[in-house]
């Protein structure tokens, strides 16, 4: 068996051959060349399937059971201004979208944008940027191909039972038996849209508050009015940069540290990084925070190696008089890292190590004491299992972005409006930089069905979210003219 995994991954890299240009205009090769040429390796995959999704005693039975008809998908490939992060970075997306038709008739197609390198920087590393999409694209495909004939009730027990084996085959065609299960969920994310939009339809649910489970409702029950938008800076960026940004209202800004280097070299160049951004910005205020300074939100993407060397970057900070300003730092240290963290003197956040609700209670557990939550990465479904958690231990969460399209920030953004409030805001938190490094932002944001409308775009650094945007769900439940002539038949 392992030897058969090996000639599919040979299958998939003669494949990628194919894949040389450079993304433009969504000029690139498309799902049906890409399918017909892996054929050999998805086929070969397909054999281990037993489970049928329809008779598990353990899912509950809501009223309508949804039997798929038809699966497809297919993918657009964005170029992106360079986003540095995890000693890498990033110049291309691929924009997934996978099609659920079921016997009713009802079709629907759901979104995602792979984030190979945030997900697992092994697998990153391993490959050239196409062929890390490509891997992750097959495992959607694969789920896809899981579910057509069976049947599912709601999306969080699908995703529930499809995990376990697109994981096992996600590992397999990877050839990382360490992979992090964020990459099969990142995988799962346009599956898991797609049938949250044919269970809304099946259901006769209009709205986002209607599709949300009972059971999940207290994590996701408050509406705030307005939404931070928070930018995004990667390793690198100047303090003018970050000061600009300041300048257009934006008042809390993700700073990505981890530098490049050595340990010792990666502390200097952080350091430096934060005596120049609080020079530029330390003073400034605003109406949304409880001190009325500008909170610092950081990001090492867990660079840290040590407690000692982050609690010197935090010795640093109390130096210049940064400390106190200082409202999150996001993955300091490597997911296998089991230290515990609560008596840093700052929130630490879990992010992709929270991979599941079980990691996340285990990170609560570690002395993490905030969780960005990533509906957009890590699938709605498995996030609304981690919001009930924190919410019912007392974490709070954020939202944070993966660079994606206009649309899915508005699938981020539905959860975000409805996290209890974070300590020291007044208002809901969330991550969006799409604007910032996808070069065709407005093509993709005319892809969006209610382009134009206020909670669309931020204003003074904050997204509005009045009653407009609860009563139409941000937009989400609405088919997007865009995605869905990709499926259109011939």
């Amino acid at each position: 068996m392992a030897d058969r995994f090996v000639d599919e991954a040979a299958n998939l890299m003669a494949v990628m051959s194919l894949m040389t240009t450079q993304p433009h205009d969504n000029e690139s090769l498309n799902r049906r060349e890409f399918i017909q040429s892996a054929s050999s390796l998805v086929a070969a995959g397909m054999t281990g399937f037993t489970a049928d999704l329809s008779k598990n005693p353990s899912v509950r039975q809501p009223p309508v059971s949804i039997r798929i008809k038809r699966v497809d998908s297919n993918f657009e490939r964005e170029p992106l201004n360079p986003y540095r992060f995890k000693g890498s970075a990033i110049t291309e997306s691929w924009q997934t979208a996978a099609l659920l038709e079921s016997e009713s008739g009802i079709r629907k197609v759901g979104l995602c944008t792979q984030g190979v390198l945030w997900s697992d920087a092994k697998v990153f590393a391993a490959h050239s940027e196409r062929v890390g999409n490509a891997l992750m694209y097959a495992i959607t495909d694969r789920a896809l191909q899981l579910m057509k004939g069976n049947s599912f009730t709601n999306p969080v027990d699908l995703v529930d039972e499809l995990l376990p084996e697109v994981y096992a085959y996600a590992k397999k065609i990877t050839g990382n038996p360490d992979l992090r299960k964020t990459f099969a969920l990142n995988a799962l994310v346009s599956v898991d849209n797609a049938a949250w939009l044919l269970y809304a339809q099946e259901n006769k649910l209009t709205r986002f508050d209607d599709m949300i489970p009972e059971k999940y409702r207290p994590g996701l029950s408050y509406k705030h009015t307005k939404v931070a938008s928070i930018p995004s800076f990667s390793v690198g960026t100047t303090a003018d940069k970050i000061k600009a940004a300041a300048d257009e209202g934006y008042f809390i800004l993700k700073l990505k540290t981890g530098s490049a280097g050595t340990q010792t070299e990666m502390l200097e160049k952080d350091i430096a990084f934060l005596t120049a951004v609080h020079k530029a910005i330390g003073h400034y205020e605003t109406p949304y925070t409880k001190s009325g300074k500008i909170p610092y939100y950081f990001d090492a993407n867990g660079r840290y190696e040590k407690k000692d060397t982050l609690l010197r970057f935090l010795d640093h900070a109390k130096k210049i008089g940064a400390f106190d300003q200082i409202a999150v730092i996001e993955e300091p240290f490597e997911e296998r890292n089991e230290e515990f963290v609560g008596q840093l003197g700052v929130r630490i956040a879990a992010d992709e190590s929270a991979h599941t609700v079980e990691d996340a209670a285990v990170r609560i557990q570690q002395g993490y004491s905030a969780i960005a939550v990533k509906a957009i990465a890590k699938t709605l479904s498995m996030t609304m299992k981690i919001t009930q958690l924190a919410y019912e231990k007392g974490v709070p969460c954020f939202c944070a972005d993966l660079t994606v399209n206009p649309i899915l920030v508005d699938w981020n953004k539905n959860v975000a409006a409805r996290l209890p409030p974070f300590p020291g805001v007044t208002i809901g938190l969330q991550e969006t930089n799409g604007h910032q490094y996808f070069k065709n932002w407005d093509k993709l944001m005319s892809y969006h069905p209610k382009a134009g409308a206020s909670w669309t775009r931020t204003q003074q650094g904050v997204y509005p979210t009045d009653q407009s945007f609860y009563a139409e769900s941000g937009g989400i439940l609405l088919p997007s003219p865009h995605y869905e002539q990709l499926f259109e038949q011939v």
